[in-house]
């Protein structure tokens, strides 16, 4: 905890003349690394956080940036852009969970899918903030995962209704994917894991459906783009 001295907000005919009051609050100190390559979104986002009360915040444009930050220690809360130079997906997670010590890593992104979410947060990130979340929420829900909880908003949540394109895959259909990526027909794809074309044939619309593409072409180019694979 640390002091917060700010000047006194009555009404100044209610003040001594020629006295300043303070009034001196006991505000938690909160410590942020802001990880994200586009400088428009670190600031603004900086300039959010550092508005309010025990606030400090560092910011880091790739992942060897971040992790020589976070080696140094110091910090209570990452906000870690997926998408940024170097991550990799969930390997780039895990690097960054690797040297975060007692730092809570939350995924800060506007391009995941549920099932990314899910596998982060069993890798040991603090939950999930979307880059469309209102900034006046921000501070909110930061707070929240230094408290100790997790915080994942409801659409990217694993149980009950799910929203269209944030629905699991499979493991068959994982393994479809990543032939189908690959640039394998349904017919090569079936020959490698023991299945009929008309069976790949279903599992590709299965993914389509599920990560919300038009058909496999644009599948691939999703996974591709949200580290699924």
């Amino acid at each position: 905890m640390q002091a917060v001295c700010r000047p006194f907000r009555d009404d100044p005919a209610m003040q001594p003349p020629h006295a300043r009051y303070v009034e001196c609050l006991m505000e938690e100190s909160l410590s942020v690394l802001i990880c994200d390559d586009h400088a428009l979104i670190s600031e603004a986002l900086a300039h959010v956080l550092w508005s309010e009360p025990g606030f400090t915040v560092e910011t880091a444009g790739d992942k060897a940036k971040a992790l020589d930050r976070l080696r140094g220690g110091g910090f209570d809360v990452v906000l870690l852009d997926i998408n940024m130079p170097g991550m990799g997906g969930l390997d780039g997670v895990a690097d960054v969970l690797s040297v975060a010590a007692s730092a809570r890593i939350i995924i800060f992104s506007g391009t995941v899918v549920q099932d990314f979410v899910t596998r982060a947060v069993e890798l040991g990130a603090a939950g999930f903030i979307p880059k469309t979340m209102p900034m006046r929420a921000l501070a909110s829900a930061v707070r929240l995962v230094r408290s100790g909880q997790t915080f994942v908003p409801m659409e990217f949540r694993g149980t009950g209704s799910q929203a269209r394109g944030s629905t699991p895959l499979s493991l068959r259909e994982r393994a479809v994917l990543g032939l189908l990526t690959g640039g394998k027909t349904n017919k090569e794809i079936g020959l490698e894991l023991g299945l009929t074309e008309v069976t790949v044939k279903m599992h590709v619309r299965a993914i389509c459906n599920k990560l919300g593409a038009k058909n496999r072409t644009q599948a691939a180019m999703v996974a591709q783009r949200q580290h699924m694979l």
